[in-house]
């Protein structure tokens, strides 16, 4: 097949009635995920009192659970209502850059709030002149934009290559996926893949991890009100991390299945959690542990009421 024309979501081709169900799922969460984050950015927005790093992180998180989930749900929901699941090579690149970066930046973020909570736990007289305002924005524009530049050139590789086949065993468009289906040499897609992988995966998952591990032998050294402190700052953040991670491996190890090796429902439920489940549950995490972000959200249902 040339590039510029189709290709077909084979994984709702035998979801019989049980689309329905999904599709009822998927608006529900939907709906929700956009309503609980935007009051999330809000509650950061408009409170001065939450004009901190950690808040600005939080929020940072939050519109990226937006923009990922904006551009998958509404082409799910439409997948799912349709008898025809196709979509354009030109759409499935973009709908492919936007979950990739999504994912990428949803793990540089993490590690700016590892990063943030280390700071602040072991160094807090000089916390302040650490994360001014000018530094906190170097970072997160630097977070957001090496995801964009890493996928984005990876999008390239992948836009260059010539198809031979249509049929993705997908939700959502999946460069890994496309790529399989070309028919010339894809060394270098692979090669830039495991590099995208180490750089936007592993080194922030390391970072993370070797954080929050300085941070637990700090708090052992620390006075039982130090310790209960720190632990009610960072147990949100490992909270989101883990959920994060799982959702990011049962992505991952899905990929590796042979189209048929599952059944099709749970196949449709891994895709499902790696977008789905992280954007539901953070806001949730953070509205119910952090009371200035509680507090303030209360305040904007009640006025919206």
């Amino acid at each position: 097949m040339g590039n510029g024309t189709y290709f077909y979501f084979m994984l709702f081709e035998n979801l019989g009635c049980i689309k329905y169900v999904f599709f009822s799922l998927g608006f529900i969460f939907y709906c929700v995920i956009i309503y609980f984050n935007v009051l999330i950015i809000l509650a950061v927005f408009l409170e001065r009192t939450l004009h901190q790093p950690m808040y600005i992180l939080i929020s940072c998180l939050s519109i990226n659970s937006v923009y990922g989930t904006t551009v998958f749900f509404p082409r799910l929901l439409t997948d799912l209502l349709y008898d025809t699941h196709r979509i354009s090579y030109e759409a499935c690149l973009i709908q492919s850059f936007v979950i990739y970066s999504y994912a990428a930046y949803e793990l540089t973020m993490l590690m700016l709030m590892a990063f943030d909570r280390l700071v602040a736990i072991n160094k807090p007289l000089h916390y302040n002149n650490i994360i001014t305002t000018r530094f906190l924005t170097l970072l997160i524009v630097i977070a957001w934009l090496y995801p964009i530049i890493c996928v984005g050139f990876a999008g390239i590789l992948t836009a260059r290559l010539k198809m031979c086949d249509n049929k993705l065993f997908k939700v959502y468009c999946h460069n890994y996926e496309i790529v399989k289906l070309s028919c010339v040499n894809h060394n270098i897609n692979n090669i830039y893949g495991l590099i995208v992988t180490f750089t936007t995966i592993f080194i922030p998952l390391s970072f993370i991890l070797y954080s929050y591990v300085k941070i637990l032998v700090i708090c052992q050294k620390s006075s039982k009100e130090f310790r209960s402190k720190a632990y009610q700052t960072c147990i949100p953040h490992i909270v989101i991390l883990l959920n994060f991670s799982v959702a990011l491996f049962c992505e991952l190890t899905l990929s590796r299945f042979v189209n048929g090796e599952i059944p099709i429902e749970l196949a449709v439920i891994l895709s499902l959690e790696f977008i789905v489940i992280p954007p539901f549950v953070n806001p949730i995490v953070y509205g119910l542990n952090f009371p200035g972000i509680r507090k303030k959200i209360r305040h904007l249902i009640k006025a919206s009421k």
